[in-house]
């Protein structure tokens, strides 16, 4: 789905179903380093922590997601959506496969805000097992 389909609010397509959707296309966007796609629904003040503890803006996301990944099949796993209005939280647990062919594990929480009739994404935090 392009970012264009999965960001506006229509009354055919429930915050929920659009969060989803949105969801699925950021784990696929990590997988395959779909800068496009995060430069579309990444806001201006965006900011992640990785699991390293640093902290990067939006600039310095998208530079790192420019960069092959080297875990494969990434899945995100009970996905909890939890929305306040405007606002959405994401919840779930990822499960990937490492470049050892060992199997890796993780979490994420990604915040939403619906800014201009469009979900962007505004925060992340990410972590590794």
């Amino acid at each position: 789905m392009a970012a264009a389909e999965a960001a506006p609010r229509t009354q055919a397509t429930s915050d929920h179903d659009q969060l989803l959707a949105l969801n699925s296309n950021y784990i696929r966007s990590v997988q395959h380093s779909d800068v496009k796609w995060f430069d579309e629904m990444l806001a201006d003040d965006f900011y992640c922590s990785n699991p390293d503890g640093t902290l990067i803006d939006r600039a310095a996301f998208l530079k790192q997601t420019a960069r092959p990944v080297t875990i494969t099949n990434i899945q995100a796993l009970d996905v909890m959506i939890r929305i306040m209005g405007d606002f959405a939280i994401i919840h779930a647990r990822t499960s990937y496969g490492l470049s050892d062919g060992k199997q890796g594990n993780g979490r994420y929480t990604d915040v939403w805000a619906r800014r201009n009739g469009r979900w962007l994404c505004v925060s992340a935090h990410v972590t590794r097992a």
